[in-house]
């Protein structure tokens, strides 16, 4: 019997043990993560407004483990020996015939001051703290950003904090406090939004200027006070700041010999296998792979890229050679509480539809037939 182990507990993990399952009934699996269960971050863009409470978006994982044959080894990846067959942890060795990285990235937290924001998908304890400062905010400036890796281009998740922005302001207006509080929008690219596409991007700037939300962009980032963004544009105000950085790889990934992108990620493939080692992969945003600079780190991306590296690792598991790459694709309801607007985007297409209350619902929709697989 094979076996193969998978690397996390994230979107492209669990869709790599359903594929697994599926494609090669008879591969032991063995799941590696901190805990046994799913965390379902697009979800937390409602948590400070209520419309979710924390409960509604983490789901337990046994359940799903007993019917895909989930051997689950609870621990934390800390290293790799043997050219990748075996997996260190914190708690033991695992051993496998193949191998998939799904441990996610890492937020670069190296700008000063940055101990005082907020990063909103850093998971359910910091959307919290985000409903927390609300409530208690009566008046003054809350600033929402997000920045990139340098050396990595699709390195960023830009796209949640459009949506922290505008929910934020529709549920001020909700709630009569938008005129005592001012909305702030910043970050170092002078066109922010271009990853969604050029359209979607000045859609999105006409979104701010509709809800009176003030901008400041193209400015480096210099660091932050408790009140305040510093950038080389000038320094603002700010009671409350919400901010998402660049991305790179896992700690861990420095005590291995896994190939490494100018960003710190693993490199890949078209395929997503890890570049000169031996029936290794990696899906979602572990991995550096070829393709355009606004290929997304988002759960649809994950698990396109999953599918493929269990497809691909089952064929080099039977002796066959793997052949399966994975499509490039952006697909987002970019979500303001009770509306939203739908951006799509192929290498060949770009579409995006405007707000309307049907796309917030078709997200709430999507959010229950995905997590109802995990329950």
């Amino acid at each position: 019997m094979k076996r193969v182990t998978v690397v996390g507990a994230g979107f492209a993990a669990l869709t790599a043990v359903r594929k697994l399952h599926a494609t090669s009934p008879g591969t032991e699996i063995t799941l590696v993560a901190p805990r046994p269960e799913f965390v379902y971050y697009p979800g937390t863009i409602w948590i400070p407004s209520g419309l979710r409470q924390p409960e509604d978006l983490v789901v337990p994982l046994a359940n799903f483990f007993q019917r895909n044959r989930v051997n689950y080894f609870q621990g934390s990846a800390t290293g790799l020996q043997d050219g990748g067959r075996t997996l260190v942890t914190d708690q033991g060795e695992v051993r496998n015939d193949g191998l998939i990285i799904c441990s996610g990235g890492r937020f670069i937290k190296k700008l000063p001051g940055i101990e005082h924001v907020i990063t909103p998908c850093e998971g359910i304890a910091a959307a919290m703290k985000i409903r927390e400062r609300l409530q208690l905010l009566k008046s003054g400036t809350i600033a929402v950003g997000f920045s990139g890796n340098p050396n990595e281009p699709s390195a960023m998740r830009g796209g949640p904090m459009f949506e922290f922005l505008f929910g934020i302001d529709r549920s001020l207006r909700l709630d009569g406090r938008r005129q005592q509080i001012k909305l702030v929008f910043f970050t170092p690219a002078a066109t922010p939004g271009q990853r969604l596409g050029p359209k979607a991007a000045e859609g999105l700037f006409k979104e701010m200027q509709r809800r009176d939300i003030e901008t400041h962009l193209g400015f480096k980032l210099k660091g932050f006070t408790e009140n305040s963004v510093i950038t080389e544009g000038g320094e603002l105000d700010a009671h409350l700041i919400l901010f998402m950085p660049g991305m790179t790889g896992n700690e861990w990934f420095d005590n291995t010999d896994l190939p490494r992108s100018a960003g710190g990620l693993i490199r890949a493939d078209g395929m997503c296998r890890v570049e000169r080692m031996e029936r290794v992969y990696v899906a979602g945003d572990s991995g550096s792979y070829p393709g355009p600079e606004w290929m997304p780190k988002q759960a649809h991306m994950a698990d396109l890229q999953a599918a493929a590296a269990v497809e691909n690792l089952c064929a080099e598991l039977s002796g066959r050679e793997p052949t399966r790459t994975f499509n490039v694709e952006l697909i987002c309801i970019v979500d303001s509480q009770t509306t939203g607007s739908l951006v799509a985007r192929t290498q060949k297409h770009n579409i995006v539809l405007p707000q309307m209350r049907v796309f917030h619902w078709l997200k709430r929709l999507f959010e229950w037939w995905y997590l109802r697989q995990y329950r």
